[in-house]
């Protein structure tokens, strides 16, 4: 088995292990204050029908797997993050969370079916993996979408992933851009747009 490489996530944790913690604590605070949480979680409901199956890829602290497991879908959860699964299992409990990481993706080896009707992957997660890793996340992300699938894929500008880089990782990797926004709700994407919002779905003769 080849060694795993470290995430950018991995190297903020190495330097403060107190980092997920606080973050897990930040967003019980601002939803203890009220804040708006779930617009990425509202827009992925949106697309399904009831009792979907859906992927959250880098779910975190559980916020948007625990929306989607209450609006009727069958949710798993997926981090590298120990100690963000534990806040979700805790916080929002019904997915099914398990740690594992995103570039080693293969939920059927674990005894989950690969076919998701949704693939959810939020929270800038695809800004801190390792460069070297993005294609082969992308690439499991296609594996494990069902034939009329679609991953949902949003990150910021400016955080070392520009936008043409992912399409093109994303074509790649076996993947189809249907969609393109600039915020989580709806607003068209432009070229200057400071967050990208991809809609993609599983080219036909990508490899389970």
């Amino acid at each position: 088995m080849s060694e795993r490489i470290p995430s950018h996530w991995d190297a903020m944790v190495a330097a403060n292990p107190g980092h997920s913690a606080a973050y897990a604590q930040r967003f019980r605070d601002m939803a203890a204050a009220g804040l708006d949480l779930l617009g990425e979680a509202r827009l992925v409901d949106a697309m399904l029908p009831r009792g979907a199956r859906v992927l959250d890829a880098g779910c975190g602290p559980g916020r948007h797997a625990g929306y989607l497991a209450r609006a009727g879908h069958v949710v798993i959860g997926v981090d590298g993050d120990a100690e963000l699964i534990r806040a979700a299992a805790a916080d929002h409990p019904g997915p099914t969370y398990l740690v594992g990481d995103l570039a080693e993706l293969d939920l059927p080896a674990r005894g989950i079916a690969a076919d998701f009707d949704a693939i959810l992957c939020a929270g800038n997660v695809m800004t801190f993996l390792a460069e070297s890793t993005r294609r082969t996340v992308l690439a499991g992300f296609a594996r494990h979408l069902s034939d009329t699938g679609r991953a949902i894929i949003g990150f910021g500008a400016g955080r070392g992933y520009a936008f043409d880089a992912f399409f093109a990782d994303a074509i790649a990797a076996g993947l189809r851009v249907e969609l393109t926004l600039s915020t989580w709700d709806l607003r068209a994407f432009t070229p200057d747009a400071d967050f990208l919002v991809a809609i993609l779905s599983r080219e036909t003769t990508t490899e389970r």
